[in-house]
């Protein structure tokens, strides 16, 4: 774990320049506007260890399969989000010396991530050859109003000499994905245009036939006025630039203002895309840095009214729950329903930057809460239309009759992921998508989507697990082999409890969608079932028997779900006994070893409680709590929270607030030594989870939203704002009581702490256990 990120409740600050930690800040300072997203990396070149990283939204390359034993059913490509041209540079040469920290001697270091206005600044001053001193200082963000667009304003006062400064502003599609499997380069150009200050590259990736043109101005000004320049064009393959020189003296500033675009063959034709380019770069460039600024800034004001959490008595943790939501908020805006959530985000490669269940099973709660209810259904929408898709993914693996597998990874709803533990075996995937349809319909009351596109879905998939299970003649009972469940340090298991519990929970819920869309919308439920071919009567019959004889794995002397079967054969050893020296696990283990330990790497028999807790009683909870967490190492992103939320349920404080420190801070503090390869995005929406559905205790049963909540010792309040049905709601948790804040239109009764309180339209009604106080 590393902690060299200042605390503080609205900024992530970097003081002092550490070159090995380069990565992980280029990481945690990543901007981006749902459209786009930029590493935080440096402007002027910069020859030390960097990963350079620009991305454009829905801009994927099938890079080929490599293994080295290829089985049937692979994929064919792993689908990656490309590394795309980058737009930042601005190289820097001072009296014919290239300004370069890793070569330059570095001082007064400060990086800035400004969350409450979106932008991040850097500033140093660097002693280059002959004791020259300049000092920089350098802002950049991606604008969510402008939302294809980015603006630098770039500031170099030399300190102590006059001299020559020489800038080249350029677009550079050279580039390369780190993760490319055969060291390929997936970008060809088009087209490419220099023109004065201005300069257009036209690329297109192989194979997927995908345009982007990344355009960009430059001005330069002294004495807060522009100069007239003289520019000289530089071009090679896919790069373009223009170099201007000017002289600088001492203790006087010049400043370098860079626009630039990226437009995408996704929301432009081709014909149209260059010239859409330029006039967007026109625009931009027309409204200057300052004007651009100030409406980041409102923009930004409007995103935070809405999703904010205000903790009082923790700084700590109120900056990793904003770090979190910020991030959330860069990625996904939800104006798109072809986009989806990477796990990665705009920040790195890892994972392909494609979708995973952790939408479904992370992701969908945060947006049901503090966006619109478009949004949510536009993510659930996504999967709808890759339907098709899905059961061309089990026709792959065998399965027929359309039966639908969702895959463990996708851009395009084809299963692109070639390990097969995972593409073949971490089957639970399909239970997340059904679960969120589930959860989007209690939460909003949208009962119509499951007529609209729900049903399809909940068939598909219910037709894939009555294929998946099997009648075991030994037990007379159905079970689930050679499966991985959520625990991906067990592999090829047999009757992983959670994958057979939600198998069974998933036919349940399709029996009961047939049934309402059926009572509610007969002629839709006709046409479903024509175009399916489903026999109702028989189908349906072999679903409830399964559920009806299912074999779910137990030990009766403990009293908890086993995680699979043989799982007590494993050496008991807990965590708190590893050395840990020993950890993480998968940076400093065999493969072997990890398989043959009990050591699970994130929630899996505590996933299924987690979505399943109506089910089952506090003792149950507890029993099987106690009994895993200890033996859990969280070297997965998605484990702290689903620990958090459980805890909280248990009224175990201590360790909700300490999953939920872990959740919040695990980029800023590197906690599994990984954040160099790109931020946690979709676990990050777990680190709301930890706070509206743990320590506030939120639900929604029969309709009905309830709050359960208590503050950590630590805290002297925690405030969030939530969306439901129509209504927005305020709600603080402090020592004073239960504040609850009615911002509609309509009055609202909610449960808090099973006592109904009415909260009248445009009030606030403060209770304690349902003693209410005006």
């Amino acid at each position: 774990m590393k902690q060299y990120i200042k605390v503080d409740g609205w900024n992530i600050i970097e003081e002092g320049f550490v070159p090995h930690y380069n990565r992980i800040s280029e990481s945690i300072f990543s901007l981006g506007n749902g459209r786009m997203g930029q590493r935080a990396n440096f402007e002027e070149s910069y020859s030390g260890e960097t990963l350079q990283g620009n991305y454009v939204a829905g801009v994927y390359y099938p890079d080929k399969t490599r293994v080295g034993w290829w089985k049937n059913g692979y994929p064919e490509y792993f689908a990656k989000v490309l590394n795309a041209a980058n737009w930042i540079g601005i190289d820097i040469r001072i009296d014919n010396e290239v300004l370069d920290l890793h070569k330059a001697q570095v001082s007064d270091f400060r990086r800035v991530l400004n969350m409450q206005e979106g932008y991040l600044q850097r500033s140093f001053t660097a002693t280059i050859s002959d004791g020259k001193q300049v000092r920089v200082v350098a802002t950049r963000f991606c604008s969510i109003v402008d939302d294809e667009t980015g603006a630098i304003r770039y500031s170099i006062t030399p300190l102590n000499f006059d001299g020559t400064l020489q800038v080249t502003a350029y677009i550079d599609g050279d580039v390369k994905n780190q993760d490319a499997n055969y060291d390929e380069k997936f970008w060809d150009e088009v087209d490419a245009n220099i023109e004065g200050n201005s300069a257009y590259l036209v690329l297109k990736t192989k194979k997927t036939g995908f345009q982007v043109c990344t355009g960009m101005q430059f001005y330069i000004h002294q004495d807060g006025q522009p100069l007239q320049l003289s520019i000289t064009p530089v071009e090679k393959e896919k790069y373009v630039g223009g170099t201007a020189t000017v002289f600088i003296s001492r203790q006087k500033e010049t400043v370098i203002y860079k626009y630039a675009a990226n437009l995408s063959s996704e929301n432009h034709s081709l014909a149209a895309l260059a010239n859409n380019c330029e006039a967007t770069v026109n625009k931009v460039a027309a409204k200057g840095f300052d004007i651009m600024l100030a409406e980041q800034t409102a923009a930004w004001e409007l995103k935070w009214k809405e999703s904010d959490i205000v903790i009082e008595g923790d700084p700590a943790a109120q900056q990793g729950i904003r770090f979190n939501i910020f991030q959330l908020n860069q990625t996904y805006t939800g104006e798109d329903a072809r986009l989806n959530i990477g796990p990665k985000g705009f920040t790195g490669e890892k994972y392909g930057g494609s979708t995973y269940w952790d939408t479904e099973a992370y992701c969908i709660p945060f947006y049901l809460a503090t966006a619109d209810q478009q949004v949510a259904r536009n993510l659930l929408i996504y999967r709808h239309k890759q339907l098709g898709k899905a059961i061309e993914n089990a026709a792959k693996l065998g399965f027929n009759n359309g039966a639908a597998l969702y895959p463990m990874v996708t851009m395009n709803g084809e299963e692109c992921h070639n390990e097969w533990e995972i593409t073949f075996e971490e089957i639970h995937r399909n239970a997340a998508i059904a679960f969120a349809i589930f959860n989007y319909i209690r939460y909003t009351g949208d009962e119509a989507y499951l007529a609209e596109y729900g049903l399809e879905v909940l068939m598909g998939i219910a037709r894939f697990w009555a294929q998946r299970v099997n009648w075991s003649d030994a037990r007379k009972q159905y079970v689930m082999l050679g499966v991985t469940g959520p625990n991906e340090y067990e592999n090829n298991v047999n009757n992983n409890w959670y994958t057979s519990t939600m198998a069974t929970w998933c036919l349940q819920y399709a029996i009961e969608a047939l049934q309402q869309v059926r009572n509610t919308a007969p002629d839709r439920y006709a046409a479903i079932l024509q175009q399916t071919a489903f026999d109702a009567g028989k189908e349906t019959e072999k679903w409830q028997h399964i559920i009806d004889n299912m074999y779910y794995p137990v030990d009766e002397q403990r009293g908890i779900f086993l995680q699979q079967d043989g799982y007590l054969d494993k050496e008991q050893i807990l965590v708190k006994d590893l050395d840990p020296a020993q950890r993480p696990l998968n940076q400093k283990w065999s493969w072997d070893r990890i398989l043959r330990s009990c050591y699970i790497k994130q929630a899996d028999v505590l996933q299924g409680l987690y979505f399943l807790e109506d089910r089952y009683d506090m003792d149950t909870l507890r029993r099987n709590f106690d009994f895993y967490e200890p033996r859990t190492v969280h070297e997965s992103s998605l484990s702290p929270c689903v620990h958090a939320i459980l805890a909280a349920k248990l009224g175990d404080e201590q360790r909700a607030h300490e999953f939920y420190l872990r959740t919040s801070r695990l980029d800023l503090d590197d906690y599994n030594n990984d954040t160099e390869d790109g931020l946690h995005i979709t676990s990050m929406a777990g680190t709301w989870m930890s706070v509206v559905e743990g320590f506030a205790g939120m639900r929604v049963r029969d309709g009905q939203l309830q709050f359960t909540p208590f503050l950590p010792g630590k805290w002297q309040s925690f405030a969030f704002n939530i969306r439901f049905r129509g209504r927005v709601l305020k709600i603080k948790v402090s020592k004073q009581g239960v504040h609850i804040e009615n911002g509609s239109v309509e009055d609202i009764t909610v449960l808090v702490y099973g006592e109904p309180v009415h909260v009248p339209a445009g009030k606030m009604v403060t209770t304690n256990q349902g003693n209410l106080v005006n």
